[in-house]
């Protein structure tokens, strides 16, 4: 009788999975620049911490104004969000564009796993000791991967999607 049970939720959870993973593919197929573009989430833009936001690769902002500039976790959840929309949109590209460069690709994966992960800590830390120094750091360490990354992503833009440049700034 166990057994059987356990065969039967095995089977289901297998069939949930793959219904998901189905799903996901058609909503992933079905993407388009104007629909990717609507989910970057603009509650928070990075404008503020760089005087050349989008076109330079270094803040001008120590890390105690870039927390107060990010509201706090208001913007690490931004740009948590914003990371994964702009990977989903580098994939994009890299499927409807031969000439995307695959080295391009590895970078901006690597730049969201550091977003991610830096946002992540942040975050925790936060929980257990509101805005410590450490949490300014670890703030401030995402918020200059999020605008290389963004830097990186309006370059990708700009070779493969050249019309969707100001769309995407306005959106950052």
């Amino acid at each position: 009788m166990l057994l059987a049970l356990l065969e039967i939720g095995t089977v289901s959870a297998l069939a949930v999975y793959l219904i998901r993973w189905r799903a996901d593919v058609r909503r992933r197929n079905s993407q388009t620049w104007e629909s990717l573009l609507a989910r970057l989430r603009p509650d928070w833009s990075a404008r503020a911490l760089s005087d050349h936001f989008l076109w330079t690769d270094k803040l001008d902002s120590t890390p105690e104004e870039a927390w107060s500039s990010m509201d706090g976790p208001k913007g690490l959840w931004v740009m948590y969000h914003n990371t994964r929309v702009m990977m989903e949109m580098a994939d994009y590209a890299a499927r409807n564009s031969e000439t995307v460069n695959p080295l391009v690709l590895d970078t901006l994966r690597i730049d969201a796993i550091h977003i991610r992960l830096f946002v992540l800590m942040a975050i925790g830390q936060y929980a257990l000791s509101e805005a410590s120094q450490k949490v300014r750091v670890n703030a401030f360490r995402a918020a200059s991967m999020y605008l290389i990354m963004a830097s990186r992503m309006m370059r990708l833009l700009q070779e493969n999607a050249a019309g969707i440049v100001p769309d995407f700034v306005a959106a950052m």
